[in-house]
């Protein structure tokens, strides 16, 4: 690990207190300059950032990023909205990039009935065998989980075989929270932690441990105040950091010790 010294924005200035981003996709082409983004984050005290894959087309993407940037890592997977322009050679690749060394999970996968229920069960299918492969290279497992709460739970907890699951832009209950948290589930929280309106995320940010707590922005998107309503990017990780500070009646500084140590031992980094 690089011992460059960087002065947070946070007041941090050591690296072993740098935040990390475990869930940003700025290989999208709403960012221009990558080497301004990466900068930014650092100056913001955020020094990893983890890339997922969405579809095909993304997959050396992501991997090339990772591979152009010390600090950057990404994982390889498909959506569940791309359910239905899998194919088996998708997972073939995933499975042989998998094994690179900058790829660190496999994912974003899961199952999202919001937009649409048409292609339920090829969203199941494609998620299991997500998973198959996570297992195969004992590779942490990015879950994406909207809408299907009960059906992602029942997928995991049949198919997952000694791997660390995050449950990313987590959207459920407190309760369906502790349960995660029982099957030893990390709980990704962004920047919807920070609006006013985000009760049910306000009670998990409080009350589950933060020991199962893992910080990300999503970016582009869901962009934390005070950006709200402009293009999310890493450095805005620090306010997510803040809002659960926040809300625990803690240091942000403890949340920013703790969450890192979670994702380097989830991630290996």
């Amino acid at each position: 690990m690089a011992k460059t010294m960087f002065k947070a924005s946070n007041g941090l200035n050591k690296m072993e207190n740098f935040i990390i981003d475990t869930h940003s996709h700025i290989d999208m082409q709403d960012f221009e300059n990558i080497n301004e983004i990466i900068q930014n984050a650092k100056n913001s005290g955020v020094n990893k950032i983890i890339v997922p894959s969405v579809d095909r087309s993304s997959f050396k993407n992501v991997l090339e990023l990772a591979q152009s940037y010390e600090n950057v890592y990404c994982a390889l997977g498909i959506h569940p909205s791309e359910a239905q322009n899998a194919a088996d050679k998708d997972f073939e690749e995933i499975l042989k990039l998998g094994k690179e060394k900058k790829v660190v999970a496999i994912g974003e996968c899961g199952l999202d009935y919001y937009w649409s229920k048409d292609f339920i069960d090829q969203q199941k299918i494609i998620f299991i065998k997500q998973i198959d492969i996570a297992n195969q290279l004992k590779k942490t497992l990015i879950v994406h989980d909207r809408d299907a709460h009960k059906d992602t739970f029942d997928i995991l907890t049949a198919n997952i075989k000694d791997i660390n699951v995050i449950m990313h832009c987590f959207s459920g209950s407190y309760e369906f929270a502790k349960e995660c948290v029982k099957k030893d589930f990390y709980i990704g929280i962004g920047g919807v932690v920070t609006f006013k309106n985000a009760k049910k995320l306000h009670e998990i940010a409080k009350n589950i441990p933060l020991d199962y707590i893992l910080l990300e922005t999503d970016a582009p998107y869901l962009t934390p105040v005070p950006f709200r309503g402009k293009r999310n990017e890493p450095a805005y990780t620090k306010f997510v950091a803040e809002k659960i500070a926040e809300i625990r009646g803690i240091s942000t500084d403890d949340v920013i010790k703790i969450t890192t140590s979670n994702a380097r031992k989830v991630f290996g980094i």
